[in-house]
């Protein structure tokens, strides 16, 4: 099928071609990547613009025994497929597929696993470190998107560079297009003077003459300096990469793979921190991505041809998404409350605030991906009177917990989090689920944290945080995807840490929360018709717990099953357990269902639900089990 990729099954093979190969290697590898992606889905258009670049880094550096790290895993497509993995990328997300991002236990070639952003130059400065400290021979490289050097780790991670002085290249993969091709052709001339044998030489030849020339010696190597800080200051943004510590060369041109191989040649062999500023377009060579290379940026199936999507409607409507009922109820609120702002992390679209940002611009701060800092800016927003309600992935958010401790909850700050992607989200995986939200923040001091059975009540929950607590910060975690399709209705205030009873019951208890509770609900319909008459109470506080619920509970059946989709250790169960042993006047049973001690692995939401016996069916069956546990006990006593 392939002239040359069907010869490659590791990067060996690719360095046994002759460099003239090259750009058609590079085309078949993007080839390759449009015409399975476009049929199975996955993240599209940054692999397509890290295509030469990629091939590149391979040829010239010896992996795996050099290290490639690539940030968060969505340039990386192209990484899998000239590293023995091509065969397989038709799986690629799917349940015991290969992972959309980078994972040590899939390649050898993956170096560090990546799903967030902004780790790959602490974690190759780590390895070089390490070679340095164990007087190896490897060279580290790190490739980081220009989106993830608006994360603050990237620059703390480049400062330690600077200091240490440690051997490494950072490669900066800039698709914003953002430098003019005109500039390129002048910028390429000196950096490739600069990296090349005889531009090298040349310097190396100037500090060992001026070495022996004492004080002349020092002037002469700083003018020489200054003429190569001048040009560089002139036509290149690399001064600021200078400043700490870096050697810059660039901008080039990332499309052309033979100067890309010229330059890691002439770099390859250079000491220090080096850095290499390449042009890439995200979505390069495939039409429709090159157009729109935002919505692109991660596809489901799709027409080879026109990039549409080869989805059929749905014959009814499918409830509305929670980020679109999150927007939407956003717009409301800012229509007639001049205090409330939205703030996002780079993810206006993932979250719902474009909706917000379409109607009132000036309403949407995106601090990129700096999620740290977006909270403690969230900070001081509120202190002076503004109610900034942050939006943020769940699992992102975990980025920012000190923020969210000694800025926000400290100072007993009226900050609104609205967790997006809580719960398990699919095919991203365990960088990306967010099930650790429920007991990371149920420990902080004085937060509030609710979860909604459905798209009504996180209108309601959103309009409770903005306008009925403000002792504090107040959390609203809530899952990817559809709502259950309630009509909707004004919102309305919740009562802080009340429960609401959906089913009575005599047998067991069922206390879930957010996006079990509708499990829970047909739980309790299959169980019912096994003659168990369960109660199910949406809890809908995990902090603070409706305590007078629990007790009547446990009083009156005295088994109780609490449901969550997250980690069991610290959520919302143990919360429940924690106040039945604080010594009430009842005995009563529990069983704590949820997500055990273990990183769950990619797949659909229904297919890691049925897995973890988080579906309808699932719950049924651990409580019969629990129910006839408890009988046992009883009888046994």
């Amino acid at each position: 099928m392939y002239r040359y990729l069907d010869l490659i099954d590791s990067p060996a093979a690719l360095r046994a071609l002759p460099e003239t190969a090259l750009r058609d290697v590079a085309n078949e590898v993007r080839e390759c990547l449009v015409d399975t992606i476009t049929k199975v889905g996955g993240h599209f258009g940054a692999g397509l613009g890290t295509v030469e670049l990629t091939t590149a880094l391979h040829y010239v550096y010896n992996t795996p025994h050099d290290k490639i790290v690539f940030d968060t895993g969505h340039q990386a497509y192209p990484h899998k497929i000239l590293t023995g993995r091509r065969d397989q990328l038709p799986s690629i997300r799917q349940k015991n597929g290969l992972s959309g991002f980078l994972k040590i236990t899939e390649s050898d070639y993956d170096a560090f696993g990546a799903g967030h952003a902004s780790t790959s130059i602490s974690a190759a400065l780590g390895m070089a470190a390490a070679r340095d400290q164990l007087k190896e021979n490897y060279k580290v490289v790190a490739v980081i998107g220009d989106g993830a050097m608006t994360g603050g780790l990237a620059y703390e991670a480049m400062n330690n560079c600077g200091v240490l002085k440690s051997d490494i290249l950072v490669v900066l993969n800039d698709n914003n297009m953002s430098i003019a091709p005109n500039v390129w052709a002048l910028s390429n001339y000196f950096s490739e003077i600069f990296a090349s044998p005889t531009g090298r030489r040349l310097r190396e030849s100037i500090l060992g003459v001026t070495d022996k020339m004492d004080n002349l010696g020092d002037r002469i190597r700083g003018i020489a300096h200054r003429m190569e800080s001048g040009v560089k200051a002139v036509i290149t943004p690399g001064m600021m990469f200078e400043a700490l510590g870096f050697r810059y060369f660039g901008p080039v041109n990332g499309h052309n793979i033979n100067q890309l191989v010229k330059m890691l040649q002439g770099i390859r062999e250079m000491k220090g921190p080096i850095l290499l500023h390449t042009i890439t377009q995200k979505g390069k060579g495939y039409g429709p991505a090159e157009r729109d290379s935002q919505f692109l940026h991660a596809i489901g199936k799709v027409d080879k041809i026109t990039g549409k999507s080869l989805s059929k409607p749905p014959a009814v409507a499918p409830p509305p998404t929670y980020q679109k009922v999150f927007g939407e109820a956003m717009v409301e609120i800012c229509s007639t409350n001049k205090k409330v702002v939205g703030i996002t992390a780079a993810m206006p679209d993932g979250t719902g605030l474009d909706i917000l940002q379409k109607h009132f611009p000036d309403k949407v701060y995106d601090v990129g991906i700096a999620e740290g800092h977006g909270v403690t800016f969230a900070a001081g927003l509120a202190t002076q009177g503004i109610v900034p309600v942050v939006a943020i992935y769940s699992s992102f958010l975990q980025r920012a917990y000190d923020h969210i401790v000694h800025d926000c909850a400290i100072q007993h700050l009226h900050v609104v989090f609205a967790l997006d992607r809580s719960g398990l989200v699919g095919a991203d995986g365990p960088t990306h689920h967010g099930v650790l939200d429920l007991g990371y923040l149920r420990t902080i001091q004085g937060m509030v944290v609710m979860a909604p059975k459905d798209e009504q009540e996180l209108r309601d929950m959103l309009y409770t945080a903005v306008y009925s607590y403000t002792a504090g910060p107040i959390a609203i975690r809530y899952p990817r995807g559809n709502g259950v399709g309630v009509p909707m209705r004004p919102m309305q205030p919740v009562e802080i840490g009340k429960s609401e009873t959906l089913r009575s019951g005599t047998d067991v208890a069922i206390l879930a929360i957010g996006k079990m509770v509708s499990h829970a609900m047909k739980a309790a319909e299959l169980l019912e018709a096994e003659g168990i008459k369960a109660e199910v109470i949406n809890a809908r506080f995990v902090k603070p717990l409706d305590t007078a619920m629990i007790d009547d509970v446990a009083r009156r059946i005295g088994r109780i099953i609490t449901v969550e989709d997250g980690q069991i250790e610290a959520g919302f169960g143990s919360a429940v357990a924690e106040h039945l042993a604080q010594g009430h006047d009842h005995a009563c049973d529990l069983r704590i269902h949820g997500i055990p001690d273990v990183f769950v692995e990619h797949g659909t939401q229904e297919e890691l639900h049925a897995d973890l016996q988080l579906d309808a069916a699932g719950i049924a069956a651990v409580t019969k089990d629990f129910l006839s546990d408890s009988v046992m006990r009883h009888a046994l006593r």
